[in-house]
């Protein structure tokens, strides 16, 4: 059964599925069918516009999220979309397979074998540091290392910039920590998250040939959540957009429920700043409520929802 667009969405869900020129805002709040937005935009950039999926870049913040958005497009298209090659993941999986793939050329002595260590092997390592380095776990926190460690990758901050602004007991041990955590981590190939996105972004900086190759690639980006982006992960959707310029985010400007993890909800403000002549398109029905979303509101009066 052909994809009926207009019979599936209401008038605003199909104005931001249909806009494929540019970049576009797309501000939903709770239950207005933002999900569903994204994987109808997905399934009409394929269909109807011809777009090949190995061309398009879908980002969202879980791998839960990630999952149930191939299936919802999958389910529209009739397809496996997996071995058409779309590029649909969080931010970490995919720059994890660009990296896979490019992390060479960065000549840090990294592999396109290694391993990606989670929190408790971060905190491990940095309580290891610590013990190299004479310092007391009991005065430096290795968990409070860790956030300050992790809070500067996220703002493109490497070891020697912690240096300079580093005024707190904390921060200077943090900063000193870093240094020997990093190097520690290039020695054994390992990656931690915060790694995955950063050394993206220093591999466009080291090689603007991969930069123009994974720009030119893309010729539509699709964010979710956009209001919990932190500053690289907000970068790198800027330099991988740049040379289409066919970039949607869609977010609610109203909530960022990752701020404690860098998120900075400002972003999704300065959007028409940032993406000059920008669409922007206000999602209103509530799925969720019988009455269209107060966005000062956030009181929802029903739990069924129709994303």
């Amino acid at each position: 059964m052909p994809l009926d667009f207009q019979g599936d969405l209401n008038p605003q869900q199909l104005r931001a599925v249909e806009e494929c020129k540019g970049p576009c805002l797309v501000l939903a709040g709770a239950g207005s069918g933002k999900t569903r937005v994204i994987t109808y935009k997905l399934a009409y950039l394929i269909t109807k516009r011809g777009i090949a999926p190995s061309h398009i870049m879908a980002v969202t913040f879980t791998n839960k999220a990630a999952g149930e958005m191939r299936s919802r497009v999958d389910a529209l298209i009739g397809a496996d979309l997996s071995r058409k090659g779309l590029w649909i993941g969080t931010f970490h999986s995919l720059c994890g397979r660009i990296l896979r793939e490019q992390i060479e050329k960065l000549e840090l002595g990294y592999t396109n074998r290694f391993v990606i260590i989670d929190e408790d092997d971060r905190t491990r390592l940095v309580r290891q540091v610590l013990k190299e380095l004479n310092m007391d776990p009991k005065t430096y926190e290795p968990q409070k290392i860790v956030y300050r460690i992790s809070d500067a990758k996220s703002n493109l901050v490497g070891p020697e910039e912690l240096s300079d602004y580093g005024y707190s007991y904390i921060e200077k041990a943090a900063a000193t920590v870093y240094k020997l955590y990093q190097k520690r981590l290039q020695q054994g190939n390992l990656l931690d998250f915060d790694d995955l996105i950063a050394l993206v972004i220093r591999l466009f900086d080291k090689c603007p040939e991969v930069e123009e190759y994974y720009s030119s690639k893309f010729e539509h980006i699709l964010v979710d959540e956009y209001q919990d982006v932190n500053k690289m992960q907000y970068e790198l959707v800027k330099r991988l957009s740049k040379m289409h310029g066919n970039v949607t985010v869609v977010g609610d400007d109203d909530q960022s429920i990752y701020a404690f993890r860098g998120a900075n909800s400002k972003l999704i403000l300065g959007f028409e700043k940032d993406y000059p002549g920008a669409t922007v398109v206000k999602l209103e029905q509530n799925y969720r409520s019988t009455q269209s979303i107060d966005r000062k509101s956030t009181r929802l009066n029903s739990s069924h929802a129709n994303i």
